[in-house]
């Protein structure tokens, strides 16, 4: 066992330190807009999540999901993930694309805790990390002024000319057509938070 040396041990302290500090003065000066988020392809179209909103992405292949009567078609039901119910949602099906198929190439992510949900979205396939760093704001394909969702609502284009669609899980945990799941919830159509 290496001899106790205090004036090594408070070097790496103060290296630690000060490397600390500067990540939390990039991170105060808007330094960090190299962070990636997770590509995801919902209905066909291409998305970017957050990587600190998301929990875990686990593969759908023998997790049983048993329906919920009177729910949204979006709402496809629950599922125990280690231990907790978790609601699984089809979000492409929840923006009005094609419903999303379970299938090889599908994954099931989780939100993170810090959002108080438990809940999950089935994605027909995981992209990988994606940079916003090299990406440009264009306007949101298909939407007109106001009718944007407050959640869906910026619209990036990469490199090679893909486009998009950023997607905000903490506003749609707050939307109130995504926590209203049952039928009642057809009458009002909103989607706001």
């Amino acid at each position: 066992m290496p001899p106790f040396e205090p004036g090594a041990r408070q070097g790496r302290l103060r290296q630690y330190q000060l490397q600390l500090f500067e990540r939390v003065q990039a991170a105060r000066s808007g330094a960090l807009a190299a962070r990636k988020e997770l590509g995801v392809l919902l209905g066909g179209r291409h998305c970017l999540l957050d990587l600190t909103q998301l929990g875990e992405i686990v593969i759908p292949a023998g997790l049983p999901i048993q329906g919920v009567p009177l729910a949204q078609d979006w709402y496809l039901g629950l599922a125990a993930m280690r231990g907790r119910l978790t609601a699984i949602i089809d979000l492409a099906r929840y923006m009005g694309e094609a419903p999303c198929a379970a299938g090889g190439d599908s994954r099931i992510i989780t939100f993170s805790p810090r959002l108080g949900m438990n809940c999950a979205l089935l994605v027909e396939r995981v992209l990988g990390l994606r940079q916003q760093r090299g990406m440009l704001s264009v306007p949101a394909q298909g939407s007109t002024a106001g009718t944007a969702l407050p959640w869906a609502s910026q619209t990036l284009r990469d490199s090679e000319g893909q486009h998009w669609l950023r997607l905000d899980l903490a506003q749609l945990a707050q939307a109130e057509r995504f926590l209203d799941a049952g039928f009642a919830g057809v009458a009002s159509g909103k989607d706001e938070h």
